[in-house]
């Protein structure tokens, strides 16, 4: 990473001031939403739910709308990595990686302003004449940032890879069928699809995130202690009693347990679950038919 040092002006260094009170504030509310909770209460509510939050207190208060919106969501995925970190159990690290939530393992991608860029490029690529010089200019200026976008993709599951392979003895992913999850809803002339555009861009988001590109290399530095985990019920398994029923998953965030009453984060709870092993079938039992060979003693789980 590199590093610069800052000469902000009188004016700047004000600035950033404010970005730090704000974030500091926005972090300091997140603490206080999760202080409240314990086991048999409503969960905290999630990022995307925060950020609805955020959205609705800067409305209300005029000194927080002033402020820039990408630091306060900013200090809202800190805090959500932070708690990802903090929720480490006894028999192994459980960590979600779903897009609804903050990502523990966050690919790095295109800054904010790097993807205002790529999108001027690519109305400007649309307007300029087949053949022209424009054209062709814009064409070079969106390959190089998307190349930019790739290196720092590898970058990242390089270094991420290397340092889970050596930190844990076994290493459990779920088993997701990317190919599948990112196949177009265009659909056909006769039968087209619907959402389609929002389905592109969670396609995008997913592709960008570099799950499978993550596993193949996991795998080829850690071989034989990788394994993948069928995704089957595990969002619907309560981590804490091991009951499966599809109403305990009250929403996308929330999980609550309809037998023991267990609270927590939904893709928290199911990251425990496979971190532990368990996914269960159509027809009940253990998901992981084949035999451990050696004991685990610490697991992760990066979906």
């Amino acid at each position: 990473m590199s590093r610069y040092r800052l000469n902000p002006a009188p004016a700047q260094e004000a600035a950033l001031r404010d970005h730090r009170g704000h974030a500091r504030y926005t972090w300091n509310l997140a603490v206080e939403q999760h202080s409240h909770w314990h086991p048999g209460r409503v969960s905290a509510p999630g990022y995307l739910e925060q950020c609805r939050q955020l959205t609705a207190a800067r409305a209300e208060h005029p000194w927080l709308a002033a402020g820039s919106q990408t630091v306060q969501q900013q200090a809202l995925r800190d805090f959500t990595q932070a708690m990802a970190a903090f929720l480490d159990i006894d028999r192994g690290v459980a960590v979600s990686a779903a897009l609804s939530t903050g990502q523990l393992l966050r690919c790095p991608a295109l800054t904010a302003r790097e993807r205002a860029r790529l999108r001027r490029l690519q109305r400007k690529l649309a307007r300029a004449a087949r053949g022209s010089n424009r054209r062709s200019r814009a064409r070079h200026a969106i390959a190089r940032l998307k190349a930019r976008e790739t290196d720092r993709r590898k970058d990242w599951a390089e270094k991420t890879s290397t340092g889970i392979a050596r930190r844990f003895d076994v290493i459990r992913v779920e088993n997701l069928k990317i190919t599948t999850m990112t196949r177009s809803a265009k659909g056909t002339r006769e039968n087209p699809g619907r959402g389609v555009r929002a389905k592109a861009g969670l396609n995008r988001g997913i592709l960008a995130s570099g799950w499978g590109l993550l596993v193949r290399r996991l795998q080829d530095k850690a071989p034989d202690r990788v394994q993948k985990i069928k995704p089957h019920y595990t969002s619907q398994r309560c981590s804490a009693c091991g009951e499966v029923d599809r109403g305990s998953r009250e929403s996308q965030a929330v999980f609550r347990c309809t037998a023991c009453g267990f609270a927590c984060h939904a893709d928290v709870n199911a990251a425990v679950n496979i971190a532990a092993g368990r996914a269960v079938t159509a027809r009940g039992g253990d998901g992981v038919a084949r035999p451990v060979n050696r004991e685990p003693q610490l697991l992760l789980h990066s979906g």
